[in-house]
């Protein structure tokens, strides 16, 4: 196998034989490999524009995985990371192989995809699913609160994820504990609380943290009035009520929010209510509690 950094041109090679290089591949270069002859399965867009926004951030990472051609130089497997190079406008170095037979084309990106979880193998946390779940919808909160958060756009890439662990392991772990901990007596899911426990004590480090967490687990002695009460009795069958719309996560954490934000300041909290998000209504921000000066 050769190996060498060179603008893809058409390699001298044995016939019959694989040989492999990294290339740089512009935005020209990629749709000049796109008008060859291809067997490429059907495009993906919202894929195409995931790869892009890596692309964009500068995350692209040389992998493995590149640009095949077949022994006639047919493109077999590549296209979508090509047209993310055209979309995002940006050159990117990657490897390009050349004869390869077509008949492995049925195999191609069968195997199973490496997931945030398997990412965060190697950092020993607990939880991996929840814990990637977590970091997932802490960054959709900041990036597109008041967007949907499913579909391409809402695409968050492993090394995001890798990376706001790394930059925040202690506190996205406790949000972990915690939402196991508090959804056993809340309406909400694990990664709903965990989600809302991590974006409301980030603003507010001067909140009695342990006061608000008693209070949700045991309700215990509560005022009719106490905004964590309110949240104890958010109906667990709440999305089955009234409407067939189901209540995503934005509505729950939404809804942890809202009576966070009753609880610390109450003077500044009109009438509670704790429901899903209505058409147009945008997504509450928690109420930041800091040290006095």
């Amino acid at each position: 196998m050769t190996i060498a950094f060179a603008e893809p041109e058409e390699p001298e090679q044995p016939e019959g034989k694989l040989v492999s290089r990294i290339a740089k591949v512009t935005p020209e270069i990629a749709r000049t490999f796109l008008s060859r002859a291809s067997v490429n399965r059907r495009l993906d867009k919202g894929r195409v524009s995931a790869l892009a926004d890596t692309i964009i951030r500068g995350e692209w990472k040389l992998t493995h995985q590149g640009i095949a051609f077949d022994e006639v130089g047919a493109l077999l497997d590549g296209q979508h990371r090509l047209h993310a190079i055209i979309e995002a406008d940006t050159p990117v170095e990657m490897l390009v192989f050349d004869g390869l037979s077509k008949d492995v084309f049925p195999v191609l990106d069968t195997g199973k995809r490496r997931s945030a979880a398997d990412t965060l193998l190697s950092t020993g946390a607990k939880y991996l699913p929840l814990l990637s779940s977590t970091i997932r919808h802490v960054i959709l909160f900041k990036t597109m609160p008041n967007d949907p958060w499913s579909g391409a756009r809402a695409y968050v890439s492993n090394d995001q994820i890798l990376a706001a662990y790394n930059g925040d392991k202690d506190r996205y772990e406790e949000a972990v504990t915690i939402g196991r901990e508090l959804s056993k007596h809340l309406f909400a899911s694990q990664t709903a609380v965990a989600v809302g426990f991590f974006l409301t004590t980030e603003v507010a480090p001067a909140a009695d943290i342990d006061e608000w967490i008693s209070g949700l687990k045991s309700g215990a002695s509560l005022d009719p009035g106490d905004a964590r009460l309110a949240l104890r009795e958010v109906p667990r069958d709440a999305p089955k009520r009234g409407s067939r719309r189901r209540m995503g996560m934005r509505d729950q954490v939404s809804i942890y929010i809202k009576a966070w934000n009753a609880w610390v300041e109450p003077g500044k909290v009109g009438e509670l209510r704790l429901r899903r998000l209505r058409k147009g209504e945008k997504m509450p921000m928690p109420i930041e509690v800091k040290f006095d000066r």
